[in-house]
């Protein structure tokens, strides 16, 4: 636990750690989308055209009965994709950005946090897109609630467990390049064993173990609750969620100690 305390120590002192994190996180959001016509617009029509796609394979061709389904996939696929950038978008970070650890004082975890507050505000964007929606185009349901502001914890769990993913994935990456090709295979099979487009309870019925085996399902679960049905998270799911995302955490640490700190030689 020292090297941990270290870490986090060493990433604590200074007095423009904050400034400087988001300085990155800016520069790194702006660069994804500077030569794109469209810009900004591109961080919102990806999880539109995503639910485009599912609407009309779900509710029109296979007839799913979801109320509000495409507020249903909304906030389910901006979810996944918060998660699926910051993991595979950051498996080969200590080699793309080694000039910014080896020729700079930054911290190896200001890289990882500025990746993942970059892609924090693309989530918020599209998540204010889906408030706009829910409540102004959604016939179905209508209306804010105090209830909605469960959704940052809930995001905070999102973002430690990705932020712990990152970490485990780009250290393994140091000794085993084949990691990115078996992450794609496994987030590919882990999105369709996530209740992104399926009713819940068909969900639950079919795999009733994997609420809590995978977490994100636990997170979009939750996400519903307090954004779509204005009620409270299932509080039990919440703190395994995140408990779950703090031990993952601890392995990164132990990984990125031992293997990420070799890493500027080894790639």
């Amino acid at each position: 636990m020292n090297f941990m305390i270290k870490m986090i120590t060493s990433f604590l002192i200074g007095s423009n750690k904050l400034e400087r994190l988001w300085l990155l996180a800016k520069i790194e959001f702006k660069l994804r989308y500077y030569e794109n016509n469209l810009g900004l617009l591109w961080a919102l029509l990806k999880p539109l055209m995503d639910v485009a796609i599912y609407y009309v394979v779900f509710k029109s061709i296979l007839k799913t009965d979801v109320p509000a389904f495409a507020s249903y996939l909304f906030i389910g696929l901006i979810l996944w994709n918060f998660f699926v950038e910051s993991t595979s978008g950051t498996i080969q970070i200590l080699q793309t950005k080694k000039y910014l650890y080896e020729y700079s004082n930054m911290n190896k975890m200001e890289i990882y946090l500025s990746t993942l507050l970059s892609n924090s505000i693309g989530f918020f964007f599209n998540l204010f897109m889906f408030i706009i929606f829910l409540n102004f185009v959604e016939t179905d349901i209508q209306g804010l609630s105090l209830l909605n502001l469960w959704i940052l914890p809930l995001f905070v769990t999102l973002f430690v467990l990705s932020l712990a993913l990152s970490l485990i994935l780009s250290c393994i990456y140091v000794i085993a390049k084949d990691i990115t090709q078996i992450w794609q295979v496994f987030t590919a099979a882990l999105f369709f064993l996530s209740p992104i487009f399926y009713k819940l309870a068909l969900f639950k019925e079919a795999l009733p173990s994997l609420t809590y085996i995978n977490p994100i399902a636990g997170i979009i679960i939750n996400a519903r609750k307090v954004m779509m049905e204005k009620s409270m998270p299932d509080i039990g799911m919440l703190f395994f969620d995140f408990g779950y995302a703090l031990v993952l955490l601890l392995v990164g640490f132990i990984l990125l100690n031992k293997i990420g700190a070799r890493a500027a030689e080894k790639l």
